[in-house]
């Protein structure tokens, strides 16, 4: 039975688009998109849902605390969920905070370090690189996101060359999935739905090619 471990930050932890600061509140079992994949892929496969609200690539957060880097807490996460078969990683959204200062190729970059990370710890392992929606200044979290518009730009393409050179698939999640024009950063359940639809065929091709080749 095939293991997929989706790595992610609130929108894989299925938050609700934001109307009030420090105001949370997460959507019912089965309307993430970890959620609504394991539904899809039925009982075959294994799908573990790791997504915390405001996870970075690798930076830590001196303003919301926490365990938020990414790369900090991989070390403990996959060898609990181990082994692993394929691992989802979307990331890179709260990079564009203005408080950690990092440009889009610095993002991308931050993402094949966590790929190269992985594979440290779990030789081999089957990695697909998925570009985060691209966020929108608006609502509660505008003034949170200042700057990231312009600093997204070309973010998508960068993610695809960083995945090529570590031989990972790539997914671009803004091609099928908006963010919510409430808080300009979390999805609408469509969107976990739209979103969770385009990438299921590139799963299913994955594990197809593999089944070929064994």
């Amino acid at each position: 039975m095939p293991t997929i471990l989706c790595y992610g930050d609130s929108n894989t932890h299925g938050t609700v688009p934001l109307t009030a600061l420090g105001r949370f509140a997460r959507y019912p079992k089965g309307t993430p998109w970890p959620d609504i994949l394991a539904k899809k892929l039925g009982e075959d496969f294994t799908v573990i849902s790791e997504g915390l609200p405001g996870r970075t690539t690798v930076h830590d957060d001196p303003v919301e605390g926490g365990k938020r880097s990414g790369l900090e807490v991989l070390p403990a996460i996959l060898p609990s969920h181990a082994p692993i078969d394929l691992m989802l990683l979307m990331l890179g959204t709260n990079d564009l905070k203005p408080r950690f200062s990092v440009t889009a190729a610095e993002i991308a970059r931050s993402v094949e370090r966590l790929v190269l990370e992985a594979r440290a710890m779990i030789p081999g392992l089957a990695v697909m690189v998925i570009a985060p929606a691209p966020v929108q200044e608006a609502g509660v979290l505008k003034n949170i996101f200042e700057g990231a518009e312009k600093k997204q730009e070309n973010l998508n393409l960068l993610m695809a060359e960083a995945a090529a050179r570590q031989g990972c698939r790539f997914f671009d999640a803004g091609a099928h999935a908006a963010v919510s024009p409430v808080d300009g950063v979390h999805w609408t359940p469509e969107g976990h739905m739209r979103f969770t639809e385009a990438l299921l065929p590139r799963i299913l091709e994955y594990f197809e090619c593999v089944a070929r080749n064994n």
